[in-house]
């Protein structure tokens, strides 16, 4: 229902109601494209009639107890009965003038679109529904980033949904992205810009990091119209805008092009349901982990042996901050420090071969354990502020992710194992890494990670923020140091945000629950390295070899296996990620509403 007068936003003339609606709530004086829910969407684009609802998903539900100014049990309540929707996107099957295709549509009411456990197992339902059906798929997008309630993972929904982008991409069908206003963070930097076509309604913004954010951490006044469609158009990051009228004929004349050839594929068939949540020492392809239990002792362990620790009950409870601030300490090992002393014959390779090379990630070919291995890390550069600035303070500019891309398939091509050490407060703020096209750059090497043909193990060395961590660490094992930290977001920006004030970081952080204990119990890390007593800045070198230790270690274990076993494993590692007990038992994935969901935390 459309109210007898409307108020532009934009322009603030007065709009009669039934003309706004035949305008397709777009203002006909000045063009403002209006807000619309995930029905409105599905109902403007779709043949009338031809929405069918996709099959049934079971999330975690509330999988870290987390408590903001309310509980987030109380604010996924309150979402439901706002929206009548049970997660924040809503999927199915319909035609577009007569095209079949499979859309996934976003919805900001509920909780600002934020890409949860829910959202990242109804897209990849989404996904495989068009990969068993060989049809296009087409993403509407509205989203203020990853839900930071469930912490570390809602992060690997990135991760996820990124892979299931790469299943599409090598079975030969068609995807499209549709960016609304707004399209930022975690769903910006994966599924929305790895389709093959992204078009953009006038005015949609699109980005990683929001202008209030951009602004308030360098203090740099932005230019006008930053981050939207237009912008975006200038700087070659969409393909086209449309506004909403012409929308249903471009997409009708995009779908055409997604009859692929029928292609012999392993993931043509339908996939089994998604098993229940694993635990955390189960190997990806579900048999008991060979390796033995344990930590050598050091800090942060329980003092059983081994160069990983595997158990939860070997790894030392923290507290959240003093972790945080642990892991930011200025005289921890820095990557550099780590690969002088872990590699032999480490030949450092720059340059992302496109615009720049960006000091914040540095890489190359070395000897681990006589062992050749590619490695690539975030580096944070000396414990001097000259020497931090000039490394970024180890937050990467896209040329950054484009070098470690580069790296990557270049260990692809020679069969070179990857080991990437991550240790970044995250995806760097600033205006010019939007410009350079930061949420692409880290969108694709999620993708590339994701089907990459080699082992890849990732080590947390410092500090995991968000999805600049992520960029390195899709990886058939991720380590993290005893005294490591990863989360979705710092805790200051998710005290700010959730909080209203900065000063909340303390309780953002045992909210967020970022450190090695609970990730190891929430299957996020596959093994916790052990440090040196006191704390890897006690004794880097001690660190560095411990270390070292656990990625010769881990990576014996997968060597052996053949391209096909690694990506089958990988694959099902990340798919795992925030789901209960599989498909077809819980949430209702369809064109409307459904009961709340009220199941276990699978840990």
């Amino acid at each position: 229902m459309v109210a007898d007068w409307v108020r532009c936003e934009r322009c603030a003339d007065l709009i009669f109601g039934k003309r706004f609606a035949r305008t397709l709530r777009v203002c006909p004086d000045c063009g403002w494209h209006s807000p619309l829910t995930a029905r409105q969407r599905l109902d403007q684009l779709l043949d009338a009639g031809s929405a069918a609802p996709l099959g049934e998903v079971r999330p975690l539900h509330d999988p870290l107890e987390f408590t903001d100014t309310r509980p987030y049990p109380e604010r996924l309540a309150a979402a439901r009965a706002r929206t009548g929707l049970t997660e924040a996107v809503i999927c199915v099957r319909g035609r577009v003038e007569d095209r079949p295709v499979v859309v996934a549509a976003m919805d900001f009411r509920f909780l600002g679109g934020s890409l949860g456990c829910g959202v990242g197992a109804l897209v990849c339902e989404a996904a495989r529904t068009s990969l068993a059906r060989r049809l296009p798929l087409l993403l509407v997008t509205a989203s203020g980033g990853a839900r930071m309630q469930e912490g570390t993972l809602a992060l690997m929904q990135m991760a996820k949904t990124a892979q299931a982008m790469a299943e599409l991409d090598e079975a030969g069908i068609l995807t499209v992205s549709l960016i609304t206003d707004p399209t930022y963070g975690g769903v910006a930097a994966s599924f929305a810009t790895l389709a093959d076509v992204i078009v953009a309604e006038p005015g949609a913004r699109l980005g990683f990091a929001g202008p209030r954010v951009i602004e308030q951490t360098t203090g740099e006044r932005l230019p006008e119209g930053f981050q939207t469609a237009e912008f975006l158009m200038a700087h070659g990051m969409v393909d086209d805008i449309v506004p909403r009228s012409a929308l249903r004929a471009t997409l009708s004349r995009l779908l055409s092009l997604g009859a692929p050839p029928v292609r012999p594929h392993a993931t043509d068939t339908p996939r089994a349901p998604d098993p229940p949540y694993a635990e955390p020492h189960a190997s990806p392809d579900g048999h008991p982990d060979p390796s033995p239990p344990g930590g050598r002792g050091a800090e942060g362990t329980g003092g059983a042996e081994g160069a990983v620790v595997r158990r939860v009950e070997d790894v030392a409870e923290r507290d959240a901050w003093e972790a945080v601030r642990g892991a930011r300490h200025p005289d921890r090992p820095t990557v550099m420090d780590y690969l002088g002393h872990i590699l032999d014959d480490f030949q450092e390779l720059h340059g992302d071969r496109l615009a720049e090379d960006c000091p914040a990630v540095v890489g190359g070919p070395g000897l681990l354990a006589g062992r050749a291995v590619m490695v690539i890390g975030q580096h944070k550069g000396g414990p001097s502020l000259m020497e931090r600035q000039a490394h970024r303070f180890g937050m990467p500019a896209p040329s950054g992710y484009r070098k470690a891309a580069r790296l990557m398939r270049m260990a692809a091509k020679l069969g070179l194992p990857v080991v990437t050490l991550v240790d970044t407060p995250g995806a760097h703020p600033g205006p010019a890494a939007e410009r350079g096209g930061q949420v692409v750059a880290i969108a694709e090497n999620l993708r590339l990670m994701s089907r990459l043909p080699v082992p890849i193990v990732a080590a947390v060395v410092g500090e995991g923020g968000g999805g600049g961590a992520l960029a390195l660490a899709v990886a058939d094992r991720v380590l993290i140091s005893a005294g490591g930290v990863y989360s979705v977001i710092s805790p200051e920006g998710c005290a700010a945000i959730l909080w209203k004030k900065p000063e909340a970081a303390q309780a953002a952080a045992a909210a967020l629950r970022p450190a090695p204990r609970e990730l190891l119990r929430l299957g996020v890390v596959d093994g916790v390295v052990p440090e040196p007593p006191g704390g890897a800045h006690r004794d880097p070198a001690e660190a560095a070899a411990l270390v070292g230790d656990a990625l010769a270690e881990t990576l014996s274990e997968l060597v052996p296996w053949d391209p096909d076993r690694l990506l089958r494993a990988r694959a099902e590692r990340f798919r795992r990620f925030g789901l209960d007990t599989g498909l077809d038992t819980g949430i209702r994935a369809g064109y409307g509403g459904a009961q709340p969901h009220t199941g276990r935390d699978a840990s």
